[in-house]
């Protein structure tokens, strides 16, 4: 039996920093294919959690430019962070979908882009509370 998500962005807001602090210590343990999900995961929920303090209807999807595009009717700013979001999406469908060649994700590749996200994700924490 299917379980209903949660349309309270407190909620989401509370697994979006679990997920951000996991990839920090997947990582520190050298697997920066896991560290890439969960810094998809936790964008996507800070983007859901934003979106629905806005009165957004939850959508099922991992998209997180589909997110972004939502997000930016009510924060213009989150444009710049555009090629972060598409590159993070990209992390999450590589890992999760088999493909026909393999991918070498690299630790430098996820630091990089959870570095670049940090202040979407700030606005986010900021606007939602």
């Amino acid at each position: 039996m299917p379980r209903e998500q949660s349309l309270y962005p407190a909620d989401w807001l509370r697994i979006a920093e679990k997920d951000i602090g996991r990839v920090e210590v997947l990582l520190e343990a050298h697997d920066p294919d896991a560290a890439g999900v969960y810094l998809q995961q936790a964008v996507e929920k800070f983007l859901k959690a934003f979106l629905l303090s806005k009165g957004w209807a939850l959508e099922r999807t991992h998209d997180l430019e589909v997110l972004l595009n939502a997000a930016l009717a009510h924060e213009p700013s989150f444009e710049q962070f555009r090629p972060v979001c598409q590159k993070i999406t990209g992390f999450y469908f590589v890992q999760r979908y088999p493909f026909v060649r393999e991918t070498s994700l690299t630790e430098d590749d996820v630091r990089g882009s959870r570095a670049q996200v940090l202040g979407l994700i700030e606005i986010v924490r900021q606007k939602t509370r």
